[in-house]
């Protein structure tokens, strides 16, 4: 069986996605390597990750392009983005990438936008019959009618950023004024949030969604959780993903108040930031995007996770030392 080999670009600190598709493909079914990118030299995922390969920062016109030939080179069947800098900029380059003889993970260019995109999402979900927060654009909205408390949140935003709490009109207005983002004002629900890990194939067939409890976070990724034996959330992420056809993993989150579903709030089109938690609870993701780049069919795994996984995180490094030819692990301290 040919090998599958995967590129996991802007691949940063996530050492825990390398690591687990390593494992996948050293002790499966599927042989293969496991590529990234990232522009930071001290990313310790490049220290982590069997081969590393150059690409252009995301804002150089030729970077599908650049990804294409990679794929081509290192006969990559697998491309994934670790973060949000360019999920919409592979999904403009699918076709090219396809060409080259490796698939992309993600929904069409529209939809992936619409993901990233805060009014987008908004528009794009009550278009699909699903359920988001009453938003607005700051410009097109008297702030006196507006149902304190809100929400200013950057259009295009990530990590928490620029999320901003208004209790009246004259805060509101502050922090139009303080934040540097181009924002949507949006009701801020009540309630308990609940993240929901989903999986679609190339079909954007939904074929996992687990749930879990958002014990705490921090800059925007979540320390503490555990995955929920949850069926109305399980039907939300499914839903989600079949409604907007997304491939690949993929992120819900939503709050929900005395059983009701007030509205989906953010949807990232990559693996969250507490992939562990997940595959910790046999989700099953990485070994299913090895089995559709090699031109499998998986079957549909959902409500087959083990809820009450509990993951509490902490720090971990790579020691480095400085030579001549360049970094290298600097081995055990003892």
């Amino acid at each position: 069986m040919a090998d599958v080999n995967v590129l996991l670009t802007c691949a940063g600190q996530r050492v825990d996605i390398v690591r687990a598709f390593q494992a996948a493909l050293h002790g499966g079914t599927h042989g293969g390597r496991v590529l990234v990118s990232d522009l930071d030299p001290l990313s310790p995922s490049l220290f982590a990750a069997d081969a590393v390969v150059a690409l252009p920062p995301v804002d150089d016109p030729g970077y599908g392009a650049a990804v294409a030939a990679v794929c081509a080179r290192e006969s990559v069947r697998a491309v994934l983005p670790l973060t949000d800098l360019d999920p919409v900029l592979l999904a403009e380059a699918a076709a090219g990438i396809r060409e080259a003889g490796a698939q992309v993970f993600l929904p069409d260019a529209a939809v992936a936008l619409g993901c990233q995109d805060k009014w987008e999402c908004h528009v794009m979900l009550g278009r699909r019959g699903l359920p988001s927060p009453p938003t607005w654009l700051p410009d097109e909205v008297d702030p006196d009618e507006l149902p304190y408390p809100v929400l200013l949140k950057p259009r295009l935003g990530f990590a928490g950023r620029h999320i901003y709490r208004c209790a009246d009109p004259d805060e509101l207005a502050f922090f139009r004024g303080y934040s540097p983002a181009e924002s949507v004002v949006q009701q801020a629900l009540p309630g308990l949030e609940f993240s929901i890990d989903c999986f679609g194939d190339l079909d954007g067939r939904a074929l996992g969604a687990v749930p879990r409890a958002m014990i705490q976070s921090k800059g925007g990724e979540q320390i503490k959780g555990e995955t929920l034996d949850d069926p109305q959330l399980v039907e939300l992420g499914a839903a989600t993903v079949e409604g907007l056809g997304l491939v690949g993993p993929s992120t819900v989150q939503c709050f929900r108040e005395d059983g009701r579903i007030l509205g989906i709030t953010d949807i990232n089109t990559r693996f969250g930031g507490a992939f562990p938690l997940p595959q910790a609870a046999g989700a099953g993701y990485v070994q299913m995007i090895l089995a559709i780049a090699a031109g499998e069919r998986p079957g549909s795994r959902l409500g087959s996770h083990a809820p009450g996984v509990v993951m509490t995180r902490f720090l971990e490094q790579t020691l480095l030392r400085r030579e001549p030819a360049g970094l290298a692990p600097l081995g055990p301290v003892v």
